[in-house]
C-alpha cells in the first residue's frame, strides 16, 4: 500500500543505485521507514525488483511497464512480470520516458488489470488534468526543466502544485497528488504539503546525496 503523506524515491540508472548499490540505498530506505513510522516508497530497476522485495517491507515500485499482454514481447517489460516480481506499483509516464496519450491509456489499463497502483508523472497542472481522466492512483507533477537542478519547484513555480492539486481534485477527488523537481531538504517538503502535495517524488536528492541516509530523514522531517 501507498499511504499517504509519501516520499518515493526513484532510483532511475545511476550507478549510485543499481546493483549492490541498489541493495544498499533500498536497505536504507527501509531503515528509515521503520524508525520514523514514515511512509517510504522505492521505484528500481527491473532488474532490481526480485532481490529488493524479497529483503525491504515497504513498497517497491517498478519504474516503467508496457501496454502488453502474455505472448511475443520480447524486450519489453510484462505488467504482470513486474507484480510477480515483487513490485506494487508502477510509475509511468516520467519526462524521461514520455508517452503519448493513448499508450498512457492502455499502459494504465494494462497496469491496474496486473494489480499494479499507478503513479503518472505529469509536466504541469494542464498535463495533470488531462491525465486525471484516466483515473490513476497518483499523479506526480514534475516541471522537467526542474528535474535535476538545485532549485526546487516549491520554490520556482509553487503555483503549478496548487493549480495541479486544485485541477486533479475537480477531476477526481480520489487521485492523490505528489509533486518533484528539484527536492532537496525539509523546507521543500514542507511547502508542498502546505500547497496540497500528498507527498514528494524524488530521485537526485537522495541518491546522489554524500550521505544518503541523513538526506532521507531531513525530508522526512518536512512531512512532520
Amino acid at each position: 500500500m501507498l499511504k499517504t503523506p509519501i516520499i518515493i524515491v526513484n532510483f532511475k540508472t545511476y550507478k549510485e543505485s543499481t546493483g549492490k548499490n541498489a541493495v544498499k540505498l533500498a536497505e536504507i530506505c527501509n531503515k528509515t521507514a521503520e524508525e520514523t513510522k514514515t511512509s517510504i516508497a522505492i521505484a528500481v530497476q527491473s532488474t532490481d525488483i526480485y532481490r529488493i522485495s524479497k529483503i525491504v517491507s515497504i513498497p517497491v515500485l517498478s519504474q516503467h511497464i508496457d501496454a502488453i499482454s502474455f505472448g511475443k514481447n520480447t524486450g519489453f517489460l510484462l505488467p504482470e512480470s513486474a507484480k510477480q516480481a515483487g513490485a506494487e506499483a508502477t510509475l509511468l509516464n516520467h519526462s524521461e520516458h514520455r508517452l503519448d496519450f493513448d499508450l498512457l491509456k492502455s499502459s494504465i489499463e494494462r497496469a491496474k488489470q496486473a494489480g499494479l497502483t499507478v503513479v503518472i508523472c505529469a509536466k504541469d497542472d494542464d498535463d495533470a488534468k488531462k491525465i486525471a481522466e484516466l483515473g490513476p492512483d497518483f499523479i506526480a507533477v514534475e516541471p522537467p526543466e526542474l528535474i535535476g537542478g538545485k532549485i526546487s519547484v516549491s520554490d520556482a513555480k509553487p503555483e503549478v502544485i496548487s493549480d495541479s492539486v486544485k485541477a486533479v481534485k475537480s477531476i477526481n477527488n480520489k487521485i492523490k497528488v505528489l509533486c518533484g523537481a528539484g527536492i532537496h531538504n525539509k523546507e521543500d517538503v514542507k511547502k508542498a504539503v502546505d500547497l496540497g502535495a500528498d507527498g514528494i517524488l524524488v530521485s537526485s536528492g537522495i541518491v546522489k546525496a554524500r550521505n544518503q541516509e541523513a538526506a532521507l530523514k531531513d525530508l522526512v522531517n518536512g512531512l512532520s
